[in-house]
């Protein structure tokens, strides 16, 4: 909404006057038409948000709220089963048949899709949610697209059945092959254990999966990662 406001301010108001209230406010609901409808937005692939949304059912769209035991603890609830894609360099990427865009600043960047029964798809980077779009395939394509593994995300030559102990430190993150992956504030100050599962990292608590992250450290780098699968020792201080 913030962002929104300064567009307002930047792209409407500066250098105009209006006679009377009504004059304004019909122009400005002319512009909200315009911002809707025809002005190209670069959060979400240089389209309009019309376009982008077009064919979504969202009449039947209903907002996920936290269980309050979820919100109290501050953990995520988990999520459904995503389907990894990496993204071409001109911001799209092939899903299920179809072809979506998801931005020119992830060209190159391997993202997860999860399927929504509203007629969307979420799109996550990092575990974070950069766009939500209508959907643009059949649903029968949603099962093949979940099982198929791009290209360049084969498994790794590296065994993935031994777990590696880490700390979490008190930003809710651990390091792994020279790389920082979330864990979350709930698990800080804690050790937790870490695996690779293909092309995918993921993060276990007391026996349960809590995170699945796209591998973004150095292959080169695991061999010294497993090598200290407690950890680095801590230093002990001179008496």
């Amino acid at each position: 909404m913030e962002r929104f406001h300064k567009t307002v301010r930047s792209e409407f108001l500066v250098g105009r006057t209006f006679a009377s209230i009504e004059e304004a406010q019909a122009e400005l609901d002319e512009w909200v038409a315009f911002y809707n409808a025809e002005r190209p937005h670069q959060g979400i692939g240089m389209v309009s948000p019309h376009e982008r949304f077009a064919g979504a059912r969202l009449e039947s769209f209903q907002p996920i709220l936290p269980r309050e035991d979820e919100e109290s603890s501050g953990c995520l609830a988990p999520h459904g089963p995503r389907a990894m894609r990496k993204v071409s360099a001109n911001g799209r990427m092939r899903l299920a048949g179809a072809d979506y865009t998801v931005g020119r600043f992830l060209g190159g960047e391997r993202v997860e899709a999860e399927f929504g029964g509203d007629g969307l798809v979420s799109i996550f980077h990092r575990d974070v949610l950069v766009a939500t779009l209508a959907r643009q395939h059949r649903p029968e394509a949603e099962e093949p697209a979940l099982r198929r593994r791009p290209q360049g995300t084969g498994a790794r030559a590296q065994a993935t059945g031994t777990p590696v102990l880490r700390q979490v430190d008190s930003r809710g993150d651990l390091s792994f092959a020279g790389t920082a992956y979330r864990a979350g504030t709930a698990l800080a100050g804690q050790q937790v254990e870490v695996r690779l599962a293909g092309d995918t990292v993921q993060i276990w608590a007391g026996g349960k999966l809590i995170r699945t992250h796209p591998a973004r450290h150095e292959k080169d780098k695991e061999h010294g990662a497993f090598a200290t699968p407690k950890g680095r020792p801590r230093k002990l201080k001179a008496s």
